[in-house]
């Protein structure tokens, strides 16, 4: 891990829950979100929602939206994130990886605007929605060291599956990162998924939702910071706006030295029998 300046304190951390209107380019939203993130309270890190430049839903527009990590949304970041010396999560972006592939890919850039990790969004959605048929899954996670601890990447369908998040704790992770476009219809799964994902693995649960609605699909906006014990840092509410919460890393530290969860799990529950089978078997 990388040292963490002790006389850093706190890390502020900025939620960017912004919307994805329909009459809007991906180039105007992109200068729309730059100068808000301009007038944004200076943070440490800052997270964006999940696909807001293409629109989330804008199934039809997602071939001629892909780019690449070299392409317009990231390099606008990049520059940010130079400008304010702060981490940038960009959410995510339709990446184009040759040969007609596109991926949902999330990316972290570091104050240098250089990106430190990526990871394309593994588990693809298929109820009431296209990403599935258009869009090619990653095949790993992604957890890199930073200032202030290891980070890791996932993309909102990615809340329902447990198995990907005893992975990212079992590499160390200590905050996760949630770009998302979930609709209002599953506020409450919203709600649960990600306090349980925070108190199951006693980290940091940075979760940056999309507002507003896109394609008659209501986001339900709501971005949340909850702590390694389950306490919610910070909620929004369903509209567009900047939320900053500070956040300690040594929590993680010191919540998981006390109480051992993660300590006490076993590394593989695949081995384990099933015992009343067998005995069913041997009758």
């Amino acid at each position: 891990m990388i040292g963490r300046d002790p006389a850093s304190g706190p890390v502020r951390a900025a939620l960017v829950q912004v919307a994805s209107p329909d009459d809007e380019l991906p180039e105007q939203r992109r200068e729309r979100i730059l100068r808000l993130l301009q007038k944004a309270p200076r943070c440490d890190l800052y997270v964006l929602p999940e696909l807001w430049a293409p629109a989330y839903f804008s199934f039809e527009y997602y071939a001629e939206r892909a780019e690449t990590v070299t392409g317009p949304t990231l390099s606008m970041l990049a520059q940010f994130a130079r400008d304010s010396a702060a981490y940038v999560h960009v959410g995510s972006f339709l990446e184009d990886r040759g040969n007609g592939m596109v991926s949902n890919t999330a990316a972290l850039l570091d104050p240098r605007g250089t990106v430190v990790s990526t990871y394309a969004k593994i588990h693809v959605f298929g109820y009431q929605s296209a990403e599935a048929e258009l869009l090619v899954p990653g095949e790993s996670v992604s957890v890199v060291d930073t200032r202030y601890g290891p980070i890791a990447s996932t993309t909102c369908y990615d809340l329902r599956f447990p198995g990907l998040w005893q992975r990212l704790s079992d590499l160390g992770a200590q905050i996760a990162v949630v770009p998302a476009a979930w609709p209002s219809a599953r506020l409450e799964h919203w709600r649960l998924f990600t306090s349980t994902r925070a108190v199951e693995h006693q980290m940091f649960v940075l979760a940056c939702n999309a507002a507003g609605e896109q394609q008659g699909v209501a986001l339900g906006g709501h971005s949340r910071v909850i702590d390694p014990w389950g306490t919610v840092l910070l909620e929004l509410g369903a509209e567009p706006e900047i939320g900053v919460c500070e956040l300690d890393p040594d929590q993680v530290r010191a919540v998981r030295a006390e109480f051992p969860v993660l300590a006490d799990r076993l590394r593989s529950y695949d081995l384990l029998p099933n015992h009343e089978r067998s005995e069913h078997a041997a009758r």
